[in-house]
């Protein structure tokens, strides 16, 4: 059987069916496993194509991790739940203790600096709405009406509701589902106190999990080609798939047919195969996925001297596009990885304003930022810097949004990606279900 795409939800499927006996083939057109969260060659360096932060709420991803043997306590850098702006710069600085569920979450609000009573008072009032309501909404909105709903103050809003929705989500509150933002903080904030955990990835993404999955198919009888891109797929009788399929790995042009295929790429890229699929009626699903409204992430790498570390391995950043400051988080990759002592990277998301701008500009004016922001005057002139704007990083999660599903109606095809019908927003997590998901339905038959 067949996974076209060799993403985080394409690599997920893979490992499902060769761990149940299947011979895959993973197809990747790119030459890197991983999607859009893998590694990137740069004139530089190898980085990341945008920075990212796993919860200790992935339970797919990390149990997926460790079928791999991926080591998850070496792989990644655990810190407890927390919203930490750098000092005297107008945030807040809220850390959840090592406590007991929901108590670290109690302390922390007690102990939290840059909130008022009444910011406090509101946070609190939040949390216990929300599990009153079982964290279910009788009809979807957007996360700003639910905020002004739920009588939130403008502080809190902004330093706490705003970025959380930013970074879970990648759509602005205006913009954003309430009830998608609801099932995140029910998963995390309202669950037990290590599914609150920020984990950060110490290794590049590729190496993280499409790598260590590559293997693990490999091993078990099955191939992995990069450089092979699915130009069509036809049915044949009913009973086979045939694909057309293009590039070095393959030495040109070639066909094979399979009995499975997942269509693991891309939202466009997969309405592109279906709708080309001859005599088979798939305009229903092709329409979910060209509906999805594509959101950007911007990454911008500052590299700084190896002296330069941070009092934290991240923090939260004041956004004011009015004043150019587009950063919403830093993080010092140094702490995470010896070898990028002194590169920090500076996260954008919903990036789409900000990535109109010339990339040198838009990298000095995040130095000027960072500058300001944690009050040292060297991080206005980094050594150099990198900009890297996935445009299609995720879908945006808006109101009553209609995902398609995993199924396609047809035998033996099925999809898998951040963008099928589940609970969360367009994550890792999202993307792993979705594979495993697939592949299990593949399983059943």
């Amino acid at each position: 059987m067949a996974v076209i795409g060799g993403g985080w939800a394409g690599c997920a499927a893979a490992v499902e069916l060769a761990s149940a006996g299947y011979k895959v083939t993973l197809l990747e057109a790119a030459r890197t496993l991983g999607g859009r969260a893998r590694r990137i060659e740069t004139d530089r360096r190898q980085l990341d194509n945008g920075q990212h932060i796993l919860l200790g709420a992935y339970s797919a991803t990390l149990s997926l991790l460790r079928r791999l043997g991926v080591d998850a306590r070496q792989a990644l850098l655990t810190l407890p739940l927390q919203m930490r702006y750098p000092p005297a710069s107008g945030g807040m600085d809220f850390i959840a203790p090592r406590l007991p569920a929901p108590l670290h979450l109690a302390f922390a609000l007690l102990r939290a600096s840059g909130l008022s009573r009444a910011d406090k008072l509101s946070l609190a009032r939040f949390s216990s709405t929300a599990r009153w309501a079982g964290w279910q909404l009788d009809q979807d909105c957007s996360v700003s009406e639910l905020l002004q709903r739920w009588d939130q103050t403008g502080p809190l809003i902004r330093l706490m509701w705003r970025p959380l929705c930013l970074a879970a989500l990648n759509t602005p509150p205006e913009r954003a589902s309430a009830q998608i933002f609801l099932n995140v903080l029910r998963d995390s904030l309202g669950a037990g106190r290590s599914a609150s955990d920020m984990l950060l990835p110490r290794h590049d993404l590729s190496r993280l999990l499409p790598e260590a999955a590559a293997s693990y198919i490999s091993e078990r009888g099955g191939s992995v080609r990069t450089g092979a891109s699915v130009k069509a797929i036809r049915s044949i009788e009913g009973r086979l798939w045939q694909l057309d399929i293009s590039g070095a790995a393959v030495g040109g042009n070639w066909s094979t047919y399979f009995p499975q295929v997942v269509i693991a790429t891309g939202a466009s890229q997969a309405a592109g195969l279906l709708h080309a699929i001859p005599e088979c009626d798939t305009s229903a699903i092709c329409q979910q996925l060209t509906a999805l409204e594509p959101e950007a992430i911007t990454t911008c790498y500052l590299q700084y001297g190896t002296d330069v570390r941070l009092q934290q391995p991240f923090y939260a950043l004041l956004d004011d596009p009015s004043r150019q400051h587009w950063g919403q988080f830093v993080f010092d990759r140094g702490q995470l990885d010896a070898q990028q002592q002194g590169l920090l990277a500076v996260v954008i998301s919903a990036a789409a304003e900000a990535a109109t701008l010339p990339q040198e500009e838009l990298a000095r004016a995040i130095a000027s930022q960072l500058s300001a922001s944690l009050h040292l005057p060297q991080l206005q002139q980094p050594g150099w810097f990198k900009v890297i704007t996935e445009k299609r990083a995720t879908f945006a999660s808006s109101p009553g949004l209609q995902r398609p599903a995993n199924a396609t109606g047809l035998p033996g095809l099925l999809l898998a990606g951040d963008y099928t019908a589940g609970p969360y927003p367009a994550t890792l997590e999202a993307a792993v279900r979705s594979g495993l998901a697939a592949a299990r339905a593949i399983r059943l038959g």
